[in-house]
C-alpha cells in the first residue's frame, strides 16, 4: 500500500538547510572520530570508516531508494545522493526496509560510542581539549538527533507514514 503523504510537506528543501544539515553531519562524524581517537587512535580510523560508509552509502541504499525524495532534494539532500549511486526502490517498502530499523542503531553508535570513549579517556587523562570535544559532541548530537531532525521531519512529505518521523 502506498504511504500517505503530507501534502503541505516541501517538494524540495532549501539549499541552505541541505548545506547546514550536511555540515552538521560532517562535524558530528569528525567530533566522534576525535573522541574515539583520544582513547585509541587505530579504533578511530575504523569508527570514521564505519560512520562514512553507513551514513553515506549503506543507509542511502536501504532507506533513500524507497523514499518519496529519491532523486529529489530532501532535507539533507540524500535523495539526490542515493539516485547517483543506486536504482530506485519501492516507496511501499519504505517502512519495512531494514534501513528504517538500522538507522537508529547507526546514529546511536555515532553518539554513544564516542561519548563513552571520551569519558573513559578523560578518566585516564584529564584534558581541556577533550572537554571541548565532549561539549561540542553533545551539542551537535542534541541538534542533529533532536532539534534539526524534528524541524526536517515537520517539513517532510513522508512524515505521516514514516516510522522514524520526529514530527508526529
Amino acid at each position: 500500500m502506498k504511504p500517505k503523504l503530507y501534502e503541505e510537506g516541501l517538494e524540495e528543501h532549501p539549499t541552505s538547510k541541505i548545506f547546514f544539515g550536511n555540515l552538521m553531519m560532517i562535524i558530528w562524524i569528525a567530533l566522534g572520530t576525535s573522541a574515539v581517537w583520544f582513547l585509541y587512535p587505530l579504533f578511530a580510523v575504523f569508527f570514521f570508516a564505519f560512520a562514512v560508509i553507513m551514513v553515506y552509502v549503506v543507509l542511502r541504499k536501504l532507506v533513500c531508494t524507497n523514499c518519496y525524495y529519491y532523486d529529489k532534494w530532501c532535507s539533507i539532500g540524500w535523495g539526490k545522493l542515493a539516485a547517483k549511486m543506486f536504482a530506485k526502490g519501492n516507496i511501499e517498502k519504505f517502512n519495512t526496509s531494514v534501513g528504517i530499523r538500522l538507522a537508529p542503531l547507526v546514529y546511536g553508535i555515532l553518539t554513544i560510542l564516542p561519548l563513552l570513549a571520551i569519558v573513559v579517556s578523560l578518566l585516564l587523562v584529564f584534558d581541556y581539549t577533550k572537554i571541548s570535544v565532549l561539549i561540542l559532541l553533545l551539542l551537535v548530537s542534541v541538534y542533529s538527533g533532536g532539534i534539526g531532525r524534528k524541524y526536517a521531519c515537520s517539513k517532510c512529505k513522508m512524515k505521516l507514514s514514516c516510522l522514524g518521523s520526529a514530527a508526529k
